[in-house]
């Protein structure tokens, strides 16, 4: 949408916004400062890179009020359960609002007139037009530009490809539970000290949340980042096991959402996974 606006095809942009979980890959930091050096610059596009703090060092930090990842559970009983969704409100939704506030001359806590809003555009297309919502504040109104031309997600890999952008990363934090297991091995493979990074991630969340831990909340169960609820550097991401073969036999799971993650992704206002995960307690793992 931003290359669209900058092109003409779609009307200018007054601003293009980047929120920032501070654990994104490299990759997606250095695709960003290309777009913004290339394209945005050039038309005169202001890039605003919002943050509500890093989400790896808040996750591990006890005296951090943790808005919880969704971790996969194994409770001692054997059950499996996950953890609430609230990252995609804390650390996207939650900084966008609060610099779209004062872009519109009314930080938090005054009171925005009525009438008064932003037109926000939001890049989903044809193929995924059930993730399209309205925005929860009456101060930003969500618009569809990619619906609205009829382009499909292959319309866009072409129009990025015809700009030279066919190698757009996929915005996502690194040790996002939702990875399939081919971004697992893309990370494992072509980045060791990511890599790394993610594995260290993993074993240190094993016994759940840092801030609940330290105010001696009781564990329910051990938490982790792959689905197979095994320590990620022993997960089977090379393979699909004999359990994943029966859930795909039986329909209660999807080849390629084990393969290439969840479809929907976290994208602001197009989160389906607030609703699709039942509500836990502020420090509970699963019950």
């Amino acid at each position: 949408m931003l290359a669209l606006s900058a092109e003409g095809i779609l009307p200018k942009v007054d601003y293009a916004i980047f929120a920032d979980t501070g654990w994104e890959p490299r990759a997606v930091y250095a695709h960003l400062d290309r777009i913004e050096r290339e394209i945005a610059a050039p038309a005169a596009i202001p890039v605003l890179r919002v943050t509500s703090g890093n989400i790896r060092n808040d996750a591990l930090d006890p005296e951090h009020r943790f808005a919880s990842m969704p971790l996969y559970i194994l409770n001692k009983d054997g059950k499996q359960g996950m953890t609430r969704r609230q990252c995609t409100g804390e650390y996207k939704i939650k900084p966008i609002k609060k610099k779209v506030r004062e872009l519109l001359g009314y930080p938090y806590p005054q009171r925005i007139p009525k009438g008064v809003f932003v037109e926000q555009w939001v890049g989903i297309s044809t193929d995924e037009f059930h993730r399209a919502k309205d925005a929860d504040v009456r101060y930003m109104r969500n618009v569809h530009p990619l619906i609205d031309m009829g382009w499909s997600r292959s319309d866009c890999t072409r129009y990025l490809t015809s700009l030279g952008l066919a190698d757009t990363p996929k915005s996502s934090c690194l040790g996002c539970p939702f990875h399939g297991n081919a971004q697992w091995r893309q990370i494992r493979d072509t980045n060791p000290d990511e890599w790394q990074d993610v594995v260290e991630f993993d074993a240190a969340i094993r016994q759940g949340n840092a801030r609940a831990n330290a105010t001696g909340n009781k564990l329910l169960g051990q938490a982790f980042l792959h689905r197979s609820r095994v320590p990620l550097s022993e997960a089977p991401i090379d393979h699909v096991t004999a359990a994943e073969r029966a859930a795909l036999q039986s329909g209660s799971a999807d080849a390629d959402e084990l393969e290439n993650g969840e479809p929907d992704g976290c994208s602001p206002w197009a989160c389906r996974g607030d609703t699709a995960i039942p509500e836990q307690s502020e420090f509970g793992l699963a019950t």
